[in-house]
């Protein structure tokens, strides 16, 4: 299937609206062209929204959401369903949209579909499980129970590495709880937006549901800045960078409202003497340069013991030798291109950071040239050897650089895992129970996800997801995640004929 023939039959024209209040698209001024990774070209264009179409989309979504709140969290349940089987019908072409416009190769973009299609199930699913809890109360023929109602709007702020998985996410969530949603996605990847809209939209007009349920609002960086200041957007959820995330708790904490943040990561796998070297080696190759290391749970560090260091170091040249880079549409190929040129960049300044601060490069970085890497967004995946503390190991690249280090003792091995700033995924490879119990102990990993004998990639949507410490603290996706998107309260009633006091304390009258 060529690129016109999926875009057309997403419904992307050659000029697409890029603000939404559901069922509805407002036809605004402003324009923003999509230019694909891949090879360089254009794919389409999209119009970005104005202060006065922000406005409206924020005012149809506060009167939208006293309507959807008070329809029953199973019906709610049963129109995102719906939404799971559109879908399905458009993976394919959603899928090849996602990879032609980010450059992710085509199996994870459609991997990245079936994420969409997964939590929308799990929300409908948990439209029949939105509980409370009940206790005792210490006064007689009194009862007390907690529930949870809505918040209101919830704004999503998602970035350009999971331009679909991440706002189905928050928003599938969002809406069964009973809250309305206002999309604000990364300007990267709008058409990618646009086309998801499209087809939530379609099921939710299908259904009369009103306008301003569940909108999209394309713009600049500094729309995300509006949103965040915002008192009518009761949660702010926000993925991408620990410094765009500074900014948004700032904004958002000022007013007192709410966020949910998922930021960056600089994680880890801690790699035993007593390790199946073979799941060793897919786990760090996969970690690190599924989607070209753009990931935030890309593998960006590898703890390895002393003992094995340099047989692991050589199985993983010769892996990386094995790595097919070229256009992720076609068959075959393990990695794409950096999203863009900026992208590009920050990865050399952090190739010449290493070079400047001593690192050993096993594998040598550096961008592609010639026949089919005339976008200059191809780079080559590297291998770096460094020591804990060299600096360029503090911070995230966004790219597919990968250090290994070595280390002696278990404990050490622990300190250097958790010795950064950032706290969102890490892994440990394994065979010694001993080994892999100290490491998901109080005294292990400090990461929101650790796992034994996988990598640090690849989270499923039934368990909660984020990090602890400059990668955020929040929770999207399984568990009883939902929570976050809903407001909670304790209520007290009481069936007797007197009203006992606190504290014992009587009235006369």
């Amino acid at each position: 299937m060529n690129n016109i023939d999926f875009l057309k039959v997403l419904g992307l024209e050659d000029l697409n609206p890029g603000v939404s209040t559901g069922n509805d698209w407002i036809l605004t001024a402003n324009e923003i062209e999509s230019i694909s990774p891949v090879d360089g070209k254009r794919i389409g264009t999209v119009r970005i929204a104005s202060p006065e179409d922000y406005e409206s989309v924020i005012k149809t979504a506060e009167e939208a959401f006293p309507e959807w709140r008070k329809l029953p969290a199973p019906k709610r349940g049963d129109i995102i369903r719906q939404m799971a089987d559109a879908f399905r019908k458009y993976k394919q072409e959603l899928g090849t949209l996602i990879s032609y416009e980010m450059g992710k190769s085509l199996q994870e973009g459609l991997g990245e579909v079936q994420e969409v299609i997964d939590v929308c199930d799990f929300a409908s699913g948990l439209s029949r499980q939105i509980y409370g809890l009940t206790m005792h109360s210490e006064r007689p023929d009194h009862r007390m129970y907690e529930q949870y109602h809505p918040l209101g709007i919830v704004g999503v702020i998602t970035a350009f590495n999971f331009p679909a998985a991440v706002w189905a996410w928050n928003t599938m969530l969002a809406l069964v709880c009973g809250d309305v949603a206002v999309w604000k996605p990364s300007h990267k990847v709008l058409l990618t937006a646009v086309a998801c809209q499209k087809i939530a939209g379609r099921v939710l007009k299908e259904n009369n549901v009103p306008e301003g349920v569940c909108s999209l609002i394309c713009g600049a960086n500094e729309l995300g800045e509006t949103m965040a200041k915002d008192k009518r957007i009761p949660l702010i959820s926000a993925t991408g960078s620990t410094a765009m995330g500074r900014k948004v708790a700032v904004a958002v904490g000022e007013r007192l409202g709410k966020t949910l943040l998922e930021l960056g990561g600089n994680n880890a796998i801690i790699i035993t003497e007593n390790a199946d070297l073979t799941i060793a080696l897919h786990a760090s190759v996969f970690g690190a340069i599924g989607t070209a290391g753009q990931r935030c749970t890309t593998t960006r560090r590898l703890i390895i013991h002393s003992s094995i260091f340099e047989e692991f170091k050589i199985k993983l040249l010769n892996a990386y030798k094995q790595v097919k880079i070229g256009n992720p549409l076609l068959e075959g190929i393990h990695m794409g291109p950096l999203i863009d040129q900026s992208a590009v960049q920050h990865y050399l300044n952090a190739l010449d950071d290493c070079k400047e601060q001593g690192a050993q490069f096993t594998v040598e970085g550096g961008v592609l040239e010639g026949t089919g890497y005339e976008s200059g967004c191809y780079v080559k995946p590297c291998i770096v050897e460094v020591k804990p503390d060299f600096p360029i190991v503090q911070k995230e690249t966004f790219a597919p650089l990968l250090y290994i280090m070595e280390y002696d003792t278990l404990a050490e091995a622990i300190g250097i895992q958790n010795g950064v700033s950032q706290g969102l995924s890490s892994g440990i490879i394994s065979l010694n129970l001993r080994e892999t119990e100290l490491f998901l102990s109080s005294a292990g990993s400090d990461c929101g996800i650790a796992n034994v004998n996988i990598g640090t990639s690849g989270a499923e949507i039934g368990g909660a997801f984020g990090g602890e410490k400059d990668s955020g603290g929040g929770r999207e996706s399984g568990s009883d995640s939902w929570k976050a998107y809903m407001r909670r309260q304790t209520n007290t009633i009481n069936y007797g004929t007197g009203l006992p006091l606190a504290q014992g304390i009587k009235f006369d009258f």
